[in-house]
């Protein structure tokens, strides 16, 4: 017979080697499978107004495996949130338009329809708003608004289980007195509570991704301390991916394995997280680090970044930084740069690295 059992040693090394193939066998597809996550391909969003095109997002492109955490950062107007919202297919009125491709799980979110939008929100991708006072709705009670969203994606759960099911959920975003607060109206609670209501409901249909928008900016420095240790929690016990949207450096370093630099609807830098903080290479990213108070500053001042955001309905030519940037050069004035690596997996959109 061409196929002899093999004896003692050689039985030992086979069953290795079988072991070996079935363990990269595995590790390929789960590597796969993890990749495919979120995709985003060409992304731009704008917006018709009264003074012309707003054009929010300008052609970006990355991708998120998971379990893992992706910090958006940058100054207010850079177009974070609108990244956030167009991940869940929230851009399709009269006066927004979002083209290129964002694809979840397989799924162009931009070719779906509405129906199967709805279902993709909350069941695989929630979104945890900036300011929950404005977000929850001051009519109904916490438990009310959590049953509504485990109603609305699982309808043939019954009362009993809906309220279990709410009630675990503030245990796991720790509440202290949870049934108090499935009870409770938002005004009755405080701004901690709140927001951790606000992670319970974008949890409550068990979601693989999680996008977070700013969501300590409106607390005080103790409490965003708390969210940020729940949230970094909870991501590693669910395994979830997030991504996290501040222009707080500090914060991101706190939580994400990733960042993305955004500036004028464009990721004008991508990294590592401790490697953006080793080697800023966008004079913007370096300008952002110079102008946030970091571990060992005392005696050290501030610098600000001169000038101001660029007008989104009049974008400058070029590079939109150029105005801003203390090494501008004759180029950056009249050629928009294009992406140039810096070192593996750390990329930066600037004339000066080509």
């Amino acid at each position: 017979m061409s196929g002899i059992m093999p004896h003692g040693g050689d039985l030992l090394a086979a069953l290795l080697l079988a072991l070996d193939r079935q363990s990269r066998y595995d590790r390929r597809h789960s590597e796969a499978d993890r990749m495919a996550l979120l995709t985003v391909r060409d992304l731009s969003v704008s917006f018709e107004t009264r003074d012309g095109t707003v054009r929010a997002v300008n052609g970006i492109s990355f991708s998120l495996e998971a379990g893992k955490v992706l910090a958006l950062l940058g100054e207010s107007g850079s177009g974070k949130s609108v990244t956030l919202r167009a991940i869940l297919g929230l851009h399709h009125g009269a006066n927004a338009r979002a083209k290129g491709e964002v694809i979840v799980k397989g799924q162009d979110v931009n070719r779906l329809d509405e129906r199967a939008r709805e279902a993709l929100r909350g069941g695989v991708v929630s979104l945890v708003f900036q300011e929950p006072m404005t977000a929850l709705d001051p009519v109904y009670t916490i438990g009310e608004q959590i049953a509504e969203t485990l109603v609305q994606h699982r309808p043939r759960l019954d009362r009993a289980t809906v309220r279990r099911r709410a009630r675990e959920l503030l245990d796991l975003v720790q509440v202290p007195s949870p049934d108090r607060c499935l009870a409770s109206y938002p005004h009755e609670i405080s701004g901690g509570m709140r927001q951790r209501a606000m992670i319970a409901i974008a949890l409550a249909c068990e979601p693989e991704l999680l996008l977070a928008d700013e969501p300590t900016t409106a607390l005080d420095v103790t409490v965003q301390a708390q969210i940020l240790w729940l949230l970094r929690d909870l991501q590693k016990r669910l395994d979830l991916a997030v991504i996290f949207v501040t222009h707080d450096l500090g914060v991101a370093a706190e939580i994400a394995d990733d960042a993305a630099v955004m500036y004028a609807g464009r990721i004008v830098e991508r990294a590592p997280i401790h490697e953006l903080f080793r080697r800023p290479a966008h004079p913007y990213t370096a300008g952002l680090m110079q102008a946030t108070v970091r571990r060992g500053q005392k005696g050290r001042p501030l610098v600000p970044i001169a000038g101001a955001p660029p007008n989104l309905v009049a974008l400058p030519a070029g590079c939109a930084f150029a105005p801003r940037c203390p090494s501008v050069q004759a180029v950056c004035t009249t050629a928009e740069p294009v992406a140039h690596p810096v070192a593996s997996g750390h990329t930066a959109r600037c004339h000066l690295i080509a």
